[in-house]
């Protein structure tokens, strides 16, 4: 039933809800071929079960490699912080962050129609850009070439990462130095699993980014007194909370790297000041900027909304002036139930809405959440330099 809806309604044979929703994460080559081997249901994600199959062909075999050709660094492997937050942290967050995706873009689109923002034109045109979405997402190319960026990236660093392998990535000594069977199956199988999702999961939110550019491009029946403050599409600004999984993984990940070099390579701290707030400057631009796409329409909303209401204030206003400032006389009994009073109130109310009327759709808690999910995987790093009671005592001294 899922399945036809949305070929009926978008002429693919993806999958959908009864609604008629689509989806931009229930899709494409790799979401296929989880289906084929019984890793998704059409009804539901599986998700513990695709961890621990992520794990259990990701990391348990370079545990299992080691342990047989290089048992005394096995050691060197169970504490590799580097690599296991990414097998075992970040490939379940992004796996999760699946869900999260999905959930949030079928949220916003249920909302758009449902609001009544487009007219049936306009929402005619939304399918159509939907319908090109859907093609994208289902086809081969794109995640072919994902896949084939990621081969070429852990080429280009392997011999680097050779160069300065843990002891379980590499044999040998001196100029003599090569992968081992476990460095080898890490960067042809565990990295590969970890960039391409991550890689995917940006491409599903490029996806999204194109729909919002679009959207902005319609025929939005925007009102400015909506109480959002933001034309009544406030709703958008949850958009960045699809993205927080991929901030959360990008930053753990990086994060390892810094915690690695201060612990073994004689980094300090604040080394990487300035490349912590370039991170958060970049996830904020990727995830919050498509918003932008909105800020001409919703500016020139705020100024038409304060001219055409200002008129009607003024006129109003007049009128009220006149008839219970300067003529009331005769009238007092009548003021309490007079229908302007009340009017005047709403008047106010509403063009009061205008003039806090914010031209970018920002939401606080998606902003929140996404620089949470920049700053909590450095605290590693910062306990890396930093003694953990130290941090306690400088928080608890703060807040006194």
């Amino acid at each position: 039933m899922a399945q036809q809806n949305e070929a009926a309604v978008y002429g693919t044979t993806a999958k959908s809800d009864p609604e008629g929703e689509f989806s931009l994460v229930r899709g494409g080559p790799f979401y296929r071929l989880q289906e084929i081997i019984r890793l998704i249901d059409a009804d539901r994600w599986n998700l513990g079960r695709r961890i621990l199959f992520a794990i259990a062909i990701g990391w348990l075999p370079l545990v299992l490699i080691t342990a047989v050709f290089d048992p005394p660094d096995l050691s060197s492997l169970i504490r590799d912080y580097a690599v296991n937050v990414r097998m075992l942290f970040a490939v379940p967050v992004l796996l999760a962050g699946q869900l999260v995706m999905e959930k949030t873009f079928r949220a916003l689109t249920r909302h758009i129609r449902e609001a009544g923002l487009l007219a049936s034109e306009d929402l005619v045109r939304m399918d159509e850009v939907i319908a090109r979405l859907i093609r994208l997402r289902d086809s081969i190319l794109p995640e072919l070439l994902i896949l084939l960026a990621v081969y070429v990236h852990i080429a280009l660093i392997f011999h680097a990462r050779v160069a300065i392998g843990r002891p379980w990535e590499i044999v040998g000594s001196g100029t003599n130095l090569h992968a081992s069977v476990a460095g080898w199956y890490y960067a042809l199988v565990s990295a590969v699993i970890y960039e391409f999702l991550l890689m995917l999961s940006v491409w599903k939110w490029s996806l999204w980014s194109y729909f919002l550019f679009r959207l902005s491009r319609l025929n939005l029946q925007l009102v400015a007194t909506h109480p959002d403050h933001h034309g009544g599409v406030g709703f958008l600004g949850l958009s960045p909370i699809a993205g927080a999984p991929i901030a959360l993984t990008a930053s753990a990940a990086i994060g390892s790297v810094w915690r690695l070099q201060i612990l073994h390579h004689g980094a300090h701290l604040m080394d990487y000041k300035l490349q912590a707030i370039v991170l958060l400057v970049v996830i904020l631009l990727i995830f919050m900027g498509p918003l932008v796409f909105f800020v001409p329409r919703l500016g020139r909303l705020r100024q038409m909304g304060i001219l055409q209401y200002g008129t009607l204030a003024q006129l109003h206003s007049t009128y009220f002036h006149q008839k219970w400032i300067l003529h009331r006389v005769g009238q007092e009994e009548e003021f309490l139930a007079a229908p302007e009073v009340s009017t005047l109130t709403d008047l106010a109310g509403s063009y009061d809405n205008i003039e806090h009327m914010q031209p970018f759709p920002f939401d606080r808690g998606a902003f929140v959440a996404l620089a949470l999910a920049v700053a909590a995987p450095l605290l590693p790093v910062v306990l890396a330099e930093i003694p953990l009671s130290q941090v306690l005592k400088a928080l608890l001294s703060a807040v006194k």
